[in-house]
């Protein structure tokens, strides 16, 4: 039976702090029917300083209700300019993610944006995934087999597997195999945290230059990675542990000590080329090398960074935009995306990619009206 497709709205604030992207998509939860329009709205400085606080904090520290109200009132504002979104896929802010020990953390309520907006809200998308033994992270690669498959079915991509990797604050990458039925079957998806990609090298900027990001990676390129450096970080626990698995933003504490004596281009340059690094261990992983790595997130902007794949990596680095998809809103279309699955009851992750035993149709679902009348 063929179902109806859904108009959602997918909104997602990242692990760079930058602000909030909302992105409409009509998908049935399986197949891409089209994307629609989308936006962004920064956080100011305050803003960003709140959810900087909150950082590494659990249920009940001293500044989470703060993050959490701000990341509600800044998703509804910006959800506002959707009428037409039938559905809200609601990310929050993850704070902490520790799953083999506390469990994961992502400040905002759900219920709450739904009362706001009187429409129905899926979130916390990856508590229950944590809950049935994965790792909670990361939730795009399903969304990633679909646009694989939109992106063939275009012309965009040759039938064949290809990884998206995304670059947010922590790296993210997907080997994806369109010829599968779905996205939960076997050897569909293979995906895994990589390492920190942008958030050390925002973290260095903000407290050298008060700046926000590299912007266009223009410090970083005028220096000269420490090669020591890097050696030393990729000898971190996590580059040794088995697929899959997932970080928190702040999981390398150390990195930005380890640049303290570096001028500030080289210490750009130096976390630039070790996200870089990070990617390429994580290829090394794979079963088998992809011709294609599409580049997704606030990183592929990042001429360094872009650099520094290329000269590491043997595949082909081109940003995602060459198969036709949208790399700024990859991330919040997968949340409208995963939405409607959480509403059909399908799978949203699996041992491929979380490694939960099995296929976790994971997130809560908040109606408005139901909520109004309690």
């Amino acid at each position: 039976m063929t179902q109806a497709m859904t108009r959602a709205l997918g909104m997602m604030s990242g692990t760079s702090l930058d602000g909030v992207d909302a992105a409409l998509i009509e998908t049935d939860g399986v197949r891409i029917a089209g994307f629609g329009r989308h936006a962004y709205r920064a956080y100011s400085g305050n803003e960003s300083a709140v959810l900087h606080a909150a950082l590494g904090q659990w249920p009940g520290g001293p500044d989470v209700a703060g993050a959490g109200a701000l990341s509600v009132a800044a998703h509804a504002a910006l959800a506002d300019g959707f009428p037409e979104a039938e559905l809200i896929g609601y990310h929050g802010q993850t704070l902490a993610h520790d799953p083999a020990g506390r469990g994961t953390h992502q400040a905002g309520d759900g219920a709450a944006l739904a009362r706001r907006l009187m429409r129905p809200v899926v979130w916390d998308f990856r508590s229950e995934d944590v809950r049935q033994g994965g790792e909670g992270a990361p939730l795009a690669p399903f969304f990633h087999w679909a646009c694989a498959e939109w992106a063939m079915g275009q012309g965009h991509l040759p039938r064949a597997p290809v990884v998206f990797l995304n670059l947010g604050g922590v790296g993210n990458l997907t080997w994806v195999d369109p010829a599968a039925p779905a996205p939960e079957a076997p050897g569909a998806c293979i995906a895994f945290d990589t390492g920190p990609a942008n958030a050390p090298l925002n973290d260095l900027m903000r407290a050298r230059r008060g700046l926000a990001r590299d912007e266009g990676g223009a410090l970083a390129a005028r220096g000269r990675p420490d090669e020591g450096v890097i050696a030393r970080f990729l000898a971190h626990p996590h580059f040794a542990r088995p697929l899959p698995k997932s970080l928190d933003r702040d999981a390398f504490p150390d990195l930005l000590a380890e640049v303290a004596g570096l001028s500030d281009a080289d210490a750009a340059a130096t976390l630039t080329h070790a996200a870089a690094a990070a990617v390429a261990a994580g290829v090394a992983l794979l079963p088998r090398a992809p011709e294609r790595v599409l580049v997704c997130g606030g990183g592929r902007h990042n001429r360094a960074m872009m650099a520094a794949l290329a000269a590491r990596l043997t595949p082909c680095i081109a940003p995602v935009e060459e198969a036709g998809l949208d790399g700024d809103m990859l991330e919040a279309q997968a949340f409208g995306w995963l939405a409607v699955r959480v509403m059909r009851g399908l799978a949203t992750s699996g041992p491929g990619t979380t490694g939960a035993p099995g296929p976790v149709c994971g997130g809560r679902i908040s109606h408005p009206r139901r909520l109004s009348a309690m």
